[in-house]
């Protein structure tokens, strides 16, 4: 059996969704399975002395108008979020503890929250994050109590920290056969890895 492919994201990150819309697609299309991985880019940027591109001067105007125009390429929905950047935490909990007890429902949740939150809704509190949860069936309540518990708040911890270790710096990235690809502009080569086996 093909290893799994990798795909590490934080919700709160423009390039992380629009290869959200398509990283699905391209396993099912070479017979891989996708393992989504949410985590906390603040942690990562502790490390690595990085922010979110918006807030840099001169390359955050640049961005802003890469993010549409990527989305047009794609062909997919893409609406700023009003309040950006945004905190994940809650995201990221919801799903490690939706994951811990059905994978795919976490999987499912994950993409359904990705595209709430690009397409203008909002997603960073925890209250938020319920309701948007409930649309899909998911029992709001379940969920806002497990979020709070220490178990939940360590898994997600644990999680960020076992994708720093693993070299993960940025979001999307993505690892097919132990070979990462950072960046939504690179879906390309990750189409091109998964059709030739490497290169």
């Amino acid at each position: 059996m093909p290893q799994p492919i990798e795909f590490f994201f934080d919700f709160s990150s423009p390039y992380g969704y629009l290869a959200s819309r398509k990283i699905d697609e391209l396993g099912a299309r070479f017979g891989r399975k996708v393992i989504w991985k949410p985590i906390l880019l603040g942690a990562v940027f502790k490390l690595t002395g990085g922010q979110p591109l918006v807030s840099i001067p001169i390359k955050g105007d640049y961005v802003q108008r890469d993010f549409a125009r990527f989305a047009r390429l794609l062909g997919v929905t893409f609406t700023m979020p009003a309040s950006f950047p945004f905190s994940s935490i809650y995201a990221v909990r919801a799903f490690w503890w939706l994951e811990g007890r059905d994978a795919e429902a976490a999987h499912d949740l994950a993409r359904h929250l990705y595209n709430k939150a690009f397409s203008g809704h909002d997603i960073a509190s925890a209250q938020a994050v319920a309701s948007v949860a409930a649309e899909i069936g998911i029992d709001s309540a379940a969920l806002l109590a497990g979020i709070e518990t220490q178990a939940v708040k360590d898994r997600t911890r644990v999680e960020s920290d076992a994708a720093i270790a693993r070299g993960v710096f940025g979001s999307p990235y993505i690892v097919i056969d132990d070979e990462p690809f950072w960046g939504a502009d690179r879906l390309d080569q990750v189409a091109k890895w998964l059709e030739t086996g490497g290169w």
